[in-house]
Parts: structure tokens; sequence; C-alpha cells
């Protein structure tokens, strides 16, 4: 058992990882993680961005939002407010609410209106990085 490490991930909707794998790697506030078995526990912030998973050898990516990580010797939990494996993201879907968000950038907006709009482009700009990474 020490050479995996159990990766759960959860989101409001629903959980949407569950299963031992090899490595993870995520985008941690500070530049992407690499956590491999026996990792030191911690703690930290996750942005939105690309994670990827190595299980059985091979490798499968989601789009992640914002978050926490709690990292310990054998397990990985992540909490986030959007986690979308790379199979399961509309490109179409991604880059219309992507140039949505960026026309309301444009407007004047309120903070709050402004954190929202920036969240969901984030969103968007993650399932597309994983998405378009699909296609080499």
């Amino acid at each position: 058992m020490a050479n995996t490490l159990k990766l759960e991930i959860v989101t409001p909707e629903a959980q949407a990882y569950s299963d031992n794998v090899e490595m993870v790697t995520l985008p941690g506030a500070e530049g992407e993680m690499g956590i491999y078995p026996q990792h030191v526990p911690l703690l930290t912030q996750i942005v939105p961005g690309e994670l990827t998973i190595r299980k059985d050898g091979k490798e499968h990516f989601l789009a992640i939002g914002e978050g926490f990580v709690e990292i310990t010797g054998e397990r990985v939990a992540i909490m986030a407010d959007m986690a979308v494996r790379a199979e399961n993201i509309d490109e179409a879907k991604a880059e219309e609410a992507r140039k949505r968000a960026e026309a309301r950038l444009a407007e004047h907006l309120n903070d709050e209106e402004a954190a929202m709009v920036n969240a969901a482009l984030a969103h968007s700009l993650a399932q597309l990085k994983v998405k378009r990474r699909q296609h080499h």
C-alpha cells in the first residue's frame, strides 16, 4: 500500500473522485506541486488549473477549481469548487463561458461581481486547458 495514495476530490455537488493513485500533480497557490506516497503532511490552497493523476502508469487529467488540499503520507483530500474530468468537458460550452466572462469584465462591476466573474473565467480557462491538452 506504500506505493499508492488515496486521492479524494470533493466539490459542493458531489464526490468527484475517490481512488488509489500513484501520484497527483496539482496547481498550488505557489505553483505546481507533485505529490507522491509518503509526502510530508501539508495543508495548502489550490488554484484553478489542471490536476494530473497517475494511476496504473497512465495519466488522467481534471480541470480543478479553487479550494484546499490536505496531504498526509497516504492520502490527498481535495475540497474544490469545481472538478471536471477531461472527457466530461464540453469545449464549446467552456469557450462560450470564457467569452461571456471576458465580456462582463469589460463592464463596470463592483468588487463582488468582479470576483464572481473572475472565478467563472478561471473555471472556463482551466477546463479549456485540460480539454485542449487532449488534442495533442
